[in-house]
């Protein structure tokens, strides 16, 4: 069989795979890119978050990001049961970009690797990782290529950025339950039709809203340049039971449900198919080894109701692109202390809204008529993807501060 040759190699051409491609490339590392589909691909993670643009810049991909023509977006804006509120990024505690972009992911992830191509990554589209092996110092990848031919790949280092694929996970065993309950996602791409100025309506902020009954079922609305917006309805999988079977019905009757979402959809239409992700929160055993690293959904994925994917894609790319330049230039590497532990800063503070987000907790601070503005700013950052700025106090203990911040607003 074909034995190929190369420095590094990364599973998968999305946002953590670009982005650690162009990065390691600008170092003069011989990397290669492996993608089992043809791109563009349709995926979900399509509002970003500001902090994320410091990486695209970093890699050299800002202005094919910006000439692409993408919805700008300047924060998240929030409802419940009337009660209307919103975050401006711009306004935040953390230094920053505090804008970015709504995308068609389809179009997104295809802008990064046209950008890591044109900047020289060779990307390999249809070509599947069938199985990893390892020795004292390299790996051993098998590799099967769009027309069937296996040929092997080996390789001082392994990324992998295959997402929701979770290649490296699957393959080695890695897989570890979540400490998030099951949950599951319907959504669908509509024509909106929405008149902006009759219902309040600003395009340029992400709109999550809470179903009436039920505050664990949320909603996301996130509108493109195009006239496009993805609908999105999030619950536990017993809930859906109760709707139709068919999946655009159910998000029918679902936004109908909410009396401001029925209302900004009343025109719209509905010609796409729906998708479904269900028990979509992952974890694993560990997140690297001297041989490979597991990056953004690959290794851990929280929940949608934050827009963290990507962001936690991207730093994941970033850090542990300077991980293996220091590597294989013959620095000892901590894995564990260099990778994973400041990595987690942020997973586990982003864990920590979420896991507010549905017990209650963080929507009594979000949804609280009379907020302290300093504070406002601090939770600002975390949700405009600035979780690693350990400056933040609701950032280095943020599950006291949130705790806390609850209950003083609750006993008020």
């Amino acid at each position: 069989m074909d034995i190929q040759q190369r420095q590094v190699v990364i599973i998968g051409a999305g946002p953590s795979g670009s982005t650690a491609a162009a990065l390691l490339n600008k170092q003069g590392i011989d990397v290669l890119v492996l993608e089992k589909m043809q791109f563009p691909r349709f995926s979900i993670g399509e509002s970003l978050l500001p902090a994320c643009m410091e990486v695209v810049e970093a890699a050299g991909m800002l202005q094919a990001v910006e000439e692409a023509g993408f919805q700008f977006k300047n924060g998240a804006s929030f409802r419940k049961n009337g009660v209307y509120t919103e975050f401006d990024f711009r306004n935040k505690f953390t230094p920053g970009p505090g804008t970015t972009f709504q995308v068609q992911r389809a179009s997104f992830d295809k802008v990064l690797a046209d950008s890591a191509q044109s900047q020289g990554v060779e990307i390999r589209y249809q070509h599947e990782v069938k199985s990893i092996e390892f020795d004292e110092s390299n790996s051993l990848l098998t590799v099967e290529d769009e027309h069937g031919k296996s040929y092997q790949l080996q390789t001082s280092y392994v990324l992998d950025a295959s997402g929701f694929g979770r290649v490296l996970p699957r393959l080695l065993n890695l897989e570890e339950p979540s400490c998030l309950p099951a949950r599951k996602a319907i959504f669908t791409h509509t024509i909106d039709h929405i008149d902006a100025d009759k219902h309040l309506y600003d395009r340029d902020k992400i709109l999550i809203s809470v179903h009436p009954q039920h505050a664990d079922v949320w909603y996301w609305l996130i509108p493109f340049s195009n006239g496009v917006c993805s609908i999105g309805v999030v619950a536990t999988p017993e809930f859906f039971e109760g709707y139709a079977e068919d999946k655009i019905e159910a998000i029918k009757q679902l936004a109908g449900e909410e009396p401001h979402l029925a209302l900004l959809l009343e025109n719209a239409e509905f010609p796409n198919a729906a998708g479904e992700l269900k028990g979509y929160s992952a974890n694993v055993k560990h997140l690297a080894t001297q041989h490979y690293a597991l990056l953004g959904n690959a290794g851990e994925f929280l929940d949608p109701v934050f827009s963290s994917g990507v962001t936690i894609a991207m730093k994941s790319a970033q850090i542990a692109a300077q991980c293996v330049v220091r590597q294989l230039k013959g620095e000892s590497v901590d894995w564990k202390r260099d990778y994973e532990t400041p990595l987690m800063i942020g997973v586990n503070a982003f864990r920590t809204y979420v896991e507010g987000w549905y017990d209650g907790t963080l929507q009594d601070v979000i949804y609280y008529e009379k907020p302290n503005s300093r504070i406002k700013q601090m939770i600002c950052s975390i949700l405009a993807g600035y979780a690693w700025d350990t400056n933040n106090p609701y950032v280095k203990d943020s599950k006291r501060r949130l705790t806390s911040l609850a209950e003083l607003i609750r006993s008020s």
